[in-house]
């Protein structure tokens, strides 16, 4: 008689702050949102360039590239091996890309969460108001384009 023993099945990694992540959907999500970055691409440890740029797509295919040009990211997370997520002494994130000898370092300069909460903070005064003024200069369009019309 054989007891069969019950399959225990690992719990999905924790990662808070720092650690390394291998899972291409992991740093997809970690990586979609991160906006406005500072980039440092260094090879075998030499700078390469850096700058600043926006994070415009962040995707997954074997047959495209990561692409760094005119303030502009797409990042491939196909086109490295891992991510190292890890903190400054002042707690600044780090996105370290690692692929071979190179590294793409991402460093977040927007924070989605204050821009969300700017957004989120207009009241509906405001708002109302920014509405009555786009109405009201389109009928001021509307009624000038009248006048033209009119023979008088």
């Amino acid at each position: 008689m054989s007891q069969e023993q019950p399959s225990r099945q690992l719990p999905a990694p924790c990662i808070i702050d720092s650690g390394i992540i291998v899972n291409k959907a992991d740093i997809q999500r970690l990586l979609n949102d991160l906006g406005r970055v500072r980039y440092i691409h260094s090879l075998d440890g030499q700078l390469q360039s850096e700058g600043e740029g926006w994070i415009l797509e962040v995707f997954a295919d074997s047959e495209r590239a990561t692409l760094v040009a005119n303030r502009k990211i797409y990042l491939n997370v196909s086109s490295f091996d891992y991510l190292k997520l890890h903190q400054s002494p002042e707690q600044e994130t780090f996105f370290d890309l690692i692929q071979d000898n190179r590294q793409l370092r991402l460093i977040a300069i927007s924070n989605v969460l204050q821009e969300q909460e700017v957004t989120s903070n207009i009241d509906a005064a405001t708002l109302e108001a920014m509405v009555t003024q786009v109405l009201s200069a389109k009928w001021d369009v509307q009624l000038d384009d009248d006048d033209e019309d009119c023979p008088f």
